[in-house]
C-alpha cells in the first residue's frame, strides 16, 4: 500500500491534500501548536522536506523525490497511527517567534503568557527593566522562563521544576538561546528548594503555568494529550491541588510590590469557588479570557498569610 501511495503522490500539493483527507478521516485533536488539520499537515510536510514554515505557496506543486516520498509517508503515518502530537514527532514547538526542542519528557508548550509577555506584561509590569528578580514555577520545556528573560533583560530568572527530566529538556532550550547566565534551573517541588543559606529566594514577578486539568477531564482527554507526562497535567480532583501550594507559599517569596500570575486555563470558575473571598484579577490575553489569575503580595498576605499552610477549598 505504501508503495502504491508514494508512485501516486508527487507534489507537496498531492501530499497535504493526502494529508488532510487522512488526518480528518482519522479524526486527529490539534492541540499542540495548530489548530486545524491543513495547518498540521503544512507543519509536517515541510519540515520532512527541510524547506521553510513561512514559505508554502513557491513549493506547492514542487515534485517530490522517491526518498522524499517515502519520509513524508513515514511521518504522515506516524501522525495518523500513534495519535502523538507533531511536536513530539519533529521535537519542534513554537510560541510564537521562538522555536524550542520538545519530547515526551515535557508537555508541549502551549500558555496564554507566551501573548502576554510580547507586551512586557503591560499594563501590570509599567516597566520591564525594572524587574531585577523573576520566578517561572513548573517550568517545563524551560518555554516561559527564555520568553520572560527576553522581556525582562535585566532579571535573574529562576526556572523551577519538580520532574529532573523536563529540566534537562530545559537545559538544552536554555543552551540554544545562550540565556545560560540569565536563566538558573532549578529542581524544586514548588517553593520546596528556593531557599538556602542566604534565606529565601525573592522575585519581582512569579508565573505559573501549573497542572491544572481535574481527574474528571482527564477520563476523556484526547488521546494525543495521553503521550504528555500525567505529572505536567492532572492536579488532583478539582484541577488545583498546585495552585493551592502556589498560593499558600508565594507570599514568602515575593517584594513587596512583587505580583504572582498563575495560569489555570479554563478552570476560572474552579478558583472562584474555591476561594470566592480572594479578590482575583483575571488578566485576559488575546485569544483567551480569564486563563490568568494575577494577585499582589498583599492580597496573599491577607487570604493566605506568610508561611501559611496548605489549604483546602472552601
Amino acid at each position: 500500500m505504501s508503495s502504491h501511495i508514494t508512485d501516486e503522490l508527487i507534489t507537496v500539493r498531492d501530499w497535504l491534500r493526502w494529508a488532510v483527507s487522512h488526518f480528518e478521516k482519522a479524526g486527529l485533536f490539534y492541540g499542540h501548536g495548530c489548530d486545524n488539520a491543513w495547518d498540521e499537515a503544512v507543519w509536517l510536510v515541510l519540515h520532512a522536506l527541510h524547506l521553510p514554515l513561512d514559505r508554502l505557496e513557491p513549493f506547492l506543486d514542487a515534485r517530490l523525490t522517491t526518498a522524499e516520498r517515502k519520509t513524508v509517508l513515514t511521518l504522515l503515518q506516524s501522525r495518523i497511527e500513534k495519535r502523538l502530537p507533531a511536536a513530539y514527532l519533529i521535537n519542534e514547538a513554537w510560541l510564537g517567534e521562538y522555536k524550542f526542542y520538545v519530547d515526551e519528557r515535557v508537555i508541549v508548550p502551549r500558555s496564554y503568557f507566551a501573548e502576554l509577555l510580547q507586551d512586557g506584561l503591560a499594563p501590570w509590569v509599567e516597566d520591564p527593566t525594572t524587574v531585577s528578580a523573576a520566578l517561572d514555577l513548573c517550568t517545563g520545556s524551560g518555554c516561559l522562563a527564555i520568553l520572560m528573560a527576553n522581556t525582562f533583560p535585566n532579571a535573574s530568572i529562576d526556572a523551577v521544576d519538580l520532574s529532573p527530566d523536563a529540566l534537562t529538556v530545559a537545559e538544552r532550550n536554555v543552551s540554544n538561546y545562550d540565556l545560560e547566565t540569565q536563566i538558573e534551573l532549578i529542581e524544586s517541588d514548588v517553593f520546596s528548594a528556593l531557599e538556602d543559606e542566604h534565606g529565601k529566594r525573592i522575585y519581582d514577578l512569579i508565573i505559573s503555568n501549573p497542572p491544572y486539568v481535574t481527574e474528571e477531564a482527564m477520563t476523556v482527554i484526547p488521546d494525543e494529550y495521553r503521550h504528555e507526562p500525567p505529572i505536567s497535567l492532572v492536579s488532583g480532583a478539582d484541577g488545583l491541588d498546585v495552585v493551592r501550594r502556589i498560593l499558600a507559599g508565594a507570599a514568602d517569596h515575593l517584594t513587596d510590590d512583587g505580583l504572582l500570575m498563575v495560569e489555570v486555563g479554563h478552570n476560572a470558575d474552579l478558583v472562584e469557588d474555591a476561594w470566592p473571598h480572594v479578590p482575583f484579577t483575571w488578566v485576559d490575553a488575546p485569544s483567551g479570557e480569564a486563563k490568568i489569575f494575577m494577585l499582589t503580595r498583599q492580597d496573599l498576605l491577607d487570604h493566605f498569610g506568610p508561611t501559611a499552610p496548605t489549604v483546602t477549598s472552601d
